[in-house]
């Protein structure tokens, strides 16, 4: 398991979260990989695939790892990177903090 942080980050720090080298959308942090999920909603429409939005389903552990290895959620990865183990409920509850915060507050 990973260490985790006591204190909860605010929505701007997970933003800022650099995300895994190797992601599905190619993004630097947390904040880009949401938006660049929001632009392809935006541009597929009716062709989005919530499961597959970059083209395969590795959609929430991207995120989920960038959390663990913050410290942000108990979480581990194996000697591949891959996740083991991770806090759903937690990551959820963090990415959610996240999105919110794109807005300037809370809604």
């Amino acid at each position: 398991m990973s260490r985790v942080i006591q204190t909860t980050p605010s929505g701007e720090d997970i933003l800022s979260l650099p995300m895994p080298e190797e992601n599905d959308a190619g993004a630097r942090t947390v904040g880009d990989y949401l938006i660049a999920l929001l632009l392809t909603l935006w541009r597929k429409k009716a062709d989005f695939s919530g499961k597959r939005p970059f083209g395969n389903s590795s959609r929430g552990s991207d995120l989920e790892k960038a959390l663990i290895e913050a410290g942000y959620v108990e979480g581990s990865l194996d000697e591949d990177g891959y996740i083991e183990e991770v806090d759903g409920t937690a990551a959820d509850l963090l990415i959610s903090l996240a999105i919110t915060s794109l807005g300037g507050g809370s809604r």
